[in-house]
């Protein structure tokens, strides 16, 4: 069908919707078709869309829906290779000549002989580029990073083999697809990894991350699920606050489980073998439960990727007996380069290498951090019509440099620090990674949702926080009242509040003074004076993606936070005096 309508070799195939078998379909079509797959995210604006259609050149766009269409319709005048457009998830509004219906589309290919596409896929050779994946640079334009089809199928393989999934042939994996198609993760793990492994893929509801994800799990029991942090973190507010409401005595047998399950898996995690009698009763009462409850009893690889999860996350699982296992990689390196396993799993680790993988340490500083850089069969080709970039990526040696800070420790294991970009060099010249001190104050004030650490070029550092809200299921927009577990907080301060607007219009004397206990503790942790945080302000709004300053995996974009809240920002540093 795509070589009916006209589809030229290289030139894209975009496609814009949730997670669907069309969506599959589309993109492996195309690529077989001799085009590029290309995804687009479905939060993009119309511009976002033109930039990503024009820089593919792409012949075919795919929309899911009605939505959808109208941003494409927007700017279809300025697209000039666009040939047609198909719509798959509901019916049509519209009559447009070079607008199709999905049967409408799937019918076109009738007439083409067979001969003229198996000409086509023997023409491909394992080093062209089949796939683009559009990165979502915190700064500048989307970059579309080129994977071959040899960056697919080798890392599909290897990745597989490495954490063991089993043939279709013994038995048969089944997993849920839910993330966005357009980022790395998802295509891998939901297209190439099922195909390659015979996997049944089963796809969750478009509001997955508003809240149906855990309904999707429980009935389909998936053997494998990647979760992007937030994910692992909103599944565990949620126990949290079903926890809350349960009796005095099942919280007892909660919390009793829980400790012998953390001691349990870290001392199995640094190689000690033998199970304590308690663990069983506590896998028997507790654990299996808490498994069932959230459609994870059969899944052995729990996994965590594409930005980073705190130990805090990681504990509250283990504690539950349900290791999740973290990885690392990029669009770049086709997805994943490093992976923990169960026999190899260390707490905060990114895990070891890949088979066929390789990691080098740039410029290491004398605690042996330095920028994360890979080799290998993984890497990509380049980015689309963008050499000055590729040049800035790959060196002459061959090694992709990822941006990534980070060190491997006498196993193997990698640990990463932090961005290069994200470090924060403070007047007195110091770098700070902002990461693990955000995650200390999240850790010590149950309230606070994000936080941003401040202070780049400037006399000392501050930050930036919001607190839990309840969000909008469907615009995602976050509101005003506090979530049950924030609520339940305030109470214990004996605070009244049950409103954001509540504690910050009128600075909650018992909220405030809590959130500044938390940040005294995390200060007296610091390393030196520099890395303590001496101003704070809490803002209005929780962070999202609807608002912008969340990214599609829900990383923070730093640029568009201190862009939005400069004058905040500006405010702390008025004063001229230093606080002490």
């Amino acid at each position: 069908s795509c070589l009916q309508l006209g589809l030229k070799r290289f030139h894209g195939v975009c496609i814009l919707g949730f997670n669907s078998p069309e969506w599959f379909i589309a993109d492996i079509g195309a690529i077989l078709a001799g085009g590029l797959a290309v995804g687009v995210y479905t939060t993009n604006s119309p511009e976002a869309c033109h930039y990503v259609a024009e820089n593919c050149s792409a012949n075919i766009l795919v929309v899911e829906n009605n939505t959808q269409l109208q941003k494409i319709l927007q700017i279809r005048h300025k697209l000039p290779h666009l040939k047609a457009i198909i719509q798959y998830g509901e019916e049509l509004k519209e009559e447009r000549s070079d607008l199709f219906s999905w049967e409408k589309f799937m019918d076109l290919g009738k007439d083409v002989p067979d001969s003229q596409l198996r000409e086509i896929v023997e023409s491909q050779k394992p080093n062209q580029c089949c796939t683009l994946i559009y990165t979502s640079g915190t700064t500048g334009q989307p970059k579309g990073v080129m994977l071959s089809h040899d960056n697919l199928t080798w890392t599909s393989l290897a990745a597989g083999r490495f954490i063991m999934l089993t043939d279709a042939t013994e038995k048969q994996e089944l997993v849920v697809s839910y993330l966005p198609l357009s980022h790395v993760a998802a295509q891998i793990a939901d297209i190439w990894l099922s195909i390659t492994f015979g996997a049944q893929v089963f796809f969750a509801q478009p509001d997955a991350l508003k809240g149906t994800l855990v309904d999707t799990l429980r009935e389909v029991r998936p053997t494998a699920f990647l979760g992007v942090p937030r994910v692992w973190e909103k599944i565990e507010e949620k126990m949290k606050s079903v926890g809350a409401k349960s009796s005095t005595l099942r919280r007892k047998v909660a919390s009793w489980a829980k400790g012998v399950g953390l001691q349990t898996n870290l001392k199995r995690m640094n190689g000690y073998s033998e199970v304590p009698m308690s663990f069983h009763l506590a896998r028997h009462l507790v654990y299996k439960k808490v498994r069932k409850a959230i459609g994870l009893d059969r899944c052995m690889r729990c996994y965590a990727g594409a930005a980073p999860i705190t130990r805090e996350t990681l504990e509250f699982f283990l504690s539950l007996n349900i290791p999740v296992y973290e990885l690392y990689g990029m669009s770049e390196s086709s997805g994943p380069h490093t992976v923990s396993l169960p026999q190899a799993f260390k707490l905060t680790s990114c895990g070891k290498e890949m088979t066929g993988c390789r990691t080098l340490i740039h410029k290491p500083d004398a605690d042996g951090t330095g920028e994360i850089c890979f080799s290998g069969r993984h890497i990509f080709m380049g980015y689309l019509n963008m050499e000055e970039k590729t040049k800035e990526a790959i060196d002459e040696e061959g090694w992709l440099h990822s941006g990534d800070l980070g060190k491997c420790d006498k196993d193997g294991f990698l640990y990463i620090t932090g961005r290069i970009k994200e470090l924060i060099i403070t007047a007195g010249g110091e770098n700070i990674p902002p990461v693990p001190i955000e995650d200390a104050v999240k850790e010590a004030c149950p309230i606070v949702s994000n936080a941003m650490l401040v202070g780049d070029k400037a006399k000392f550092l501050a930050m930036l926080l919001t607190l839990k809200c309840t969000v909008d299921v469907e615009s995602g927009e976050p509101g005003d009242d506090l979530t049950p577990e924030a609520v339940e907080f305030c109470q214990k301060l004996g605070s009244k509040a049950t409103k954001v607007s509540e504690i910050t219009s009128s600075k909650d004397k018992a909220v405030y003074a809590a959130i500044q206990a938390a940040i005294s503790e995390v200060n007296k942790k610091a390393v030196s004076n520099a890395q303590k945080i001496q101003k704070w302000v809490v803002l209005e709004k929780d962070f999202s993606l609807f608002g912008g300053e969340l990214g599609p995996t829900m990383k923070l974009r730093r640029p568009v936070v201190a862009q939005k809240y400069r004058a905040r920002i500006d405010e702390f540093y008025t004063d001229a005096d230093t606080p002490t």
